[in-house]
């Protein structure tokens, strides 16, 4: 695990709170394909498009193809199914949620002379969802967090005297450097010192399974203030604003349920018996942030179009808590003495840190044939291995991490995105609509493959690492006078890889293959004056 030593000014006492880590910062930097159903049902592929609502956090330069103004909503059924596997089980868990997708309004004003229009545009986007729930359990686990757990205490040197509470007068929270999880472990007893060195509960001939159950939930929305115009019918350009809202909630409980293990009886000696566990994590993180973005589209003629777009990063100042909870029962097996139940919990941490989410590059063309049809294609590159992070330290100063930034560097890699989308034109007031989206994996090999160590932040040892996701959509689209009427059906997939605590010192962590499957219902209702 890692940590930040983060000094209190004000009483001069060093304290350890959990430091955001590199999993962490990739979680909070992802985005979906979200917006209007016709950009949805169309793949997303309207970087040298334009002229829809979803431009406004797409390609800004999308404006300068307006020439009325416009008003829209559009409203996102999502089911959601999240199928974890391992070498023992497989259980699906099923949710869904509703909520609004994209709001936005776009005015023009038409000039005369080479600059034909000037527009503007706001707009509310949900370009990421943090919703997911799942179980996955392995009932012959390779082995046992509290071994994890002892290995890493011991060859941090921490005696057990900093890890043990003095009833008023000493809490190792926050009177020591000594890692959360070592405390929290140590303290209910899934740890313990024998002749001076730490050992987990798992020994030779321990059986055990294990669990974990994730539910989490939050969004990251963006609001956008975009301008943008068009000269002489062959240059668009645009630039815009975009402010973030971030929110995420998450309840992680990992258990171990152990016979033959190695636990503490009631005179406090080691023997065998069974054990169980509960581990606990509890997290809440908000923040806001702001982007710049840049774009043009170029049309030669007007069966082609070229745009290009560039998103700085977004520059987040965030804050987050957590506390986590430990419930432990041991069971000696000749049955002497108490059954040892024991509860402990963390203090609550709180911090606060900046982020800044990578930099994004995209660059489509588009086609338009005999007036009737358009193909539509994108390519986007969105550089993980960039993101960084900065803690806030005892005098309120951001300082940058360098051992999160390198571990970003060490774990991930660019995403390349590729859309596509097409638009066939049935009748004057009716179109069909079908698109394709691939991106993929951003966890490098060597993390997927466990040969490189995962450090995570907190009390809470658990990480995801995503593999490649796609998305297959149609759409119709539906005119009449000056309002519009769209729908779409998107399904997607996203594969990732759940481990319960990285591979460590010969340690094998239990691990799950995630399939995320949405299926989103979508209908956008416009009105263009």
């Amino acid at each position: 695990m890692k940590k930040t030593l983060i000094a209190l000014a004000a009483a001069a006492i060093p304290a350890v709170m959990s430091a955001q880590s590199a999993p962490d910062a990739y979680s909070f930097s992802q985005s979906d394909i979200r917006g209007t159903a016709r950009f949805m049902s169309m793949g997303g592929a309207f970087t040298a498009l334009g002229g829809d609502l979803s431009t406004l956090s797409q390609n800004p330069a999308g404006l300068g193809v307006y020439r009325r103004s416009e008003i829209g909503a559009t409203l996102d059924i999502s089911p959601r199914r999240v199928t974890a596997t391992t070498p023992s089980d497989k259980i699906s868990t099923d949710a869904t949620k509703v909520f609004c997708n994209n709001f936005g309004y776009v005015g023009v004003a038409n000039l005369g002379g080479p600059l034909r229009t000037f527009a503007w545009g706001v707009s509310y986007n949900r370009i990421g969802s943090f919703n997911r729930e799942f179980t996955s359990y392995d009932g012959a686990a390779p082995s046992s967090l509290t071994n994890y757990i002892a290995s890493y205490t011991n060859n941090s040197g921490v005696a057990p005297s900093t890890l043990t509470f003095v009833k008023d007068k000493y809490n190792p929270y926050q009177q020591s450097d000594a890692d959360w999880l070592s405390i929290l472990a140590y303290n209910s007893l899934l740890i313990n010192d024998v002749n001076g060195r730490y050992y987990g509960l798992g020994q030779d001939g321990t059986v055990s399974d294990a669990q974990s159950v994730v539910r989490q939930s939050g969004y990251v929305d963006e609001y956008n203030i975009d301008f943008g115009g068009n000269v002489s019918e062959v240059v668009m350009w645009g630039l815009g604003v975009g402010i973030t809202d971030l929110s995420f909630n998450s309840t992680v409980a990992y258990s171990e349920s152990m016979a033959g293990a190695y636990i503490p009886s009631a005179d406090n000696r080691m023997t065998t018996g069974s054990a169980e566990y509960d581990l606990v994590n509890y997290r809440n993180v908000s923040g806001t942030g702001v982007n710049l973005k840049f774009g043009l589209i170029f049309r030669p003629i007007n069966e082609f179009r070229l745009g290009v777009a560039v998103h700085t990063p977004t520059w987040y100042t965030m804050s987050s808590n957590q506390t986590a909870t430990v419930y432990s029962d041991f069971m000696p097996d000749n049955m002497t003495g108490d059954v040892h139940v024991d509860n402990e919990y963390t203090d609550d941490a709180y911090y606060n840190f900046k982020m800044n989410a990578p930099w994004k590059f995209m660059i489509g063309a588009a086609g338009v044939i005999g007036n009737q049809a358009i193909v539509s294609l994108d390519y986007e590159r969105q550089a993980f291995g960039d993101i960084s992070v900065k803690y806030q330290d005892g005098w309120g100063n951001y300082v940058s991490d360098p051992d999160v930034n390198q571990d970003v560097k060490n774990y991930y890699k660019a995403a390349n995105i590729i859309r596509l989308g097409v638009e066939y034109r049935l009748t004057p007031r009716l179109s069909a609509r079908a698109g394709y989206n691939f991106s993929t994996a951003t966890s490098k090999q060597e993390v997927l493959d466990g040969r490189r160590q995962v450090f995570t932040a907190g009390t809470d040892p658990a990480f995801t690492l995503n593999k490649t996701s796609n998305a297959i959509s149609v759409g119709l689209g539906y005119r009449w006078s000056s309002f519009y009427l769209d729908a779409a059906y998107v399904w997607r997939r996203r594969n990732s890889e759940y481990c319960a605590f990285t591979s460590y010192d010969g340690i094998q962590a239990p691990k799950a293959s995630l399939a995320e499957t949405t299926n989103d219902i979508v209908f956008s209702l416009g009105f263009k004056f």
